[in-house]
């Protein structure tokens, strides 16, 4: 019989196994199969992992398993990170694992596959549910950052293509911790500010962590629920993200978005410029036709008096029927050109004055920022109704 002293209770026996193994097992990397995986309300990830012959209990406590981009399923193969131990009140041994990464695919890919695929089940990505963009927009709101290259892509095609367009910004950080819940936000609040026609949300190009913003849930949440079109101006040409697929319409770059919103009314200038022409074509075609019959007559008048008599009064008749045509088509190109004209005028920086607003200009350049002024300056403001001069007192 053994001797008193050396006799273990099962508790220190499962002391000394959890010693030994956490002294011998502190960091190892485990290959496998994703077998029963569950997440109570606890919020710990307990699964097995397994391969063809044998198994492993493992845990992943809360505070890793929030940093996983990805959902982990059953079946799902995965390389494992951790620890080994031993869960003493029942004397197995589980692996703790610290992090997770899916095997043959990045975890970041597998995340917005997986997103991808459920939003798509909602129904977020149907055609049906997309909006057309507003034919005269007078407002754009823009949601992206304040310093980045986008805002100037989007501005310059702006002013070289729709001078007068307002511009509505709300700046947000675009990649990193934290950004896409100010996107979100963001596009919440031009929402409920309602002066913008149309919504362009995105940022330049790069990789896919760069622009993982765009991929999250949040975000996509957010623009299926804008009243305000959504244009997603995403990266280069060859990035898609999950805004993309959720927008209204999606632009290859920033540039591209603000070329979509800038094309009705270059074609709304276009189309009159055609009428014009047209109008002006259609008028000299006419009066030659015109004058040509009053020549046909003028060669047919004869001597006698009664039949020169007769002649002019065809002459006349046709001269006042040439005058009423030529009245006609006057006024309705004149009602043409004005309803043409009120649609333009409704995009003029002097419309934008009426409501209130000033140009402010220094050495005959409009200011747009207040950095590019010194106390001192001297500036001339414009209204609606004449100009004023001004100086600048001091900064804020």
């Amino acid at each position: 019989m053994a001797e008193p002293n050396r006799i273990l209770t099962v508790s220190r026996l499962n002391a000394l196994l959890k010693e030994l193994v956490e002294d011998n097992f502190v960091q190892v990397w485990v290959e496998g199969e994703l077998s029963n995986y569950s997440t109570p309300a606890s919020g710990h990830a307990y699964f097995s992992l397994k391969d063809a012959s044998s198994q492993i209990r493992a845990v992943m406590f809360r505070s890793h398993l929030r940093l996983l981009p990805f959902r982990p399923e059953d079946g799902m193969s995965v390389v494992c990170s951790g620890r080994v131990s031993l869960y003493t009140q029942r004397g197995e041994l589980q692996l703790v694992v610290e992090s997770l990464e899916p095997r043959g695919v990045g975890s970041l890919q597998l995340a917005f596959e997986q997103l991808k695929a459920r939003l798509a089940a909602e129904g977020l990505f149907d055609a049906g549910r997309k909006r057309p963009l507003p034919p005269f927009p007078v407002t754009i709101g823009v949601v992206t950052s304040a310093t980045g290259a986008a805002i100037h892509d989007i501005l310059h095609v702006l002013q070289r293509r729709a001078a007068g367009v307002r511009v509505l910004l709300r700046p947000v950080r675009v990649q990193g911790e934290g950004a896409a819940a100010e996107i979100a936000a963001a596009i919440a609040d031009l929402n409920r500010h309602g002066g913008a026609d149309v919504l362009i949300v995105g940022r330049g190009g790069g990789s896919l962590e760069d622009l993982w913003a765009f991929n999250e849930e949040i975000v996509a949440r957010a623009i299926h629920a804008s009243r305000i079109p959504v244009i997603s101006a995403v990266g280069h040409e060859v990035d898609f993200t999950i805004s993309d697929f959720v927008a209204d319409l999606r632009a290859a770059t920033p540039s591209a978005a603000a070329e979509l919103v800038a094309r009705s009314r270059l074609e709304l200038e276009g189309h009159l410029d055609h009428l014009v022409l047209r109008l002006a074509a259609q008028m000299r075609g006419r009066l030659e036709l015109l004058r040509e019959r009053v020549a046909g007559l003028n060669r047919r008048l004869r001597s006698p008096r009664g039949e020169q008599a007769l002649s002019r009064q065809r002459y006349e008749a046709l001269e006042r029927r040439m005058k009423q045509g030529m009245d006609a088509i006057l006024l309705e190109a004149k009602r043409e050109v004005g309803t043409l004209s009120g649609k333009l005028d409704a995009f003029s920086p002097l419309r934008t004055l009426a409501r209130g607003y000033a140009i402010v200009e220094k050495d005959g350049r409009a200011v747009r920022d207040a950095a590019a002024l010194s106390v001192g300056d001297r500036l001339r403001i414009r209204f609606a109704r004449g100009e004023v001069g001004a100086r600048v007192e001091e900064k804020g």
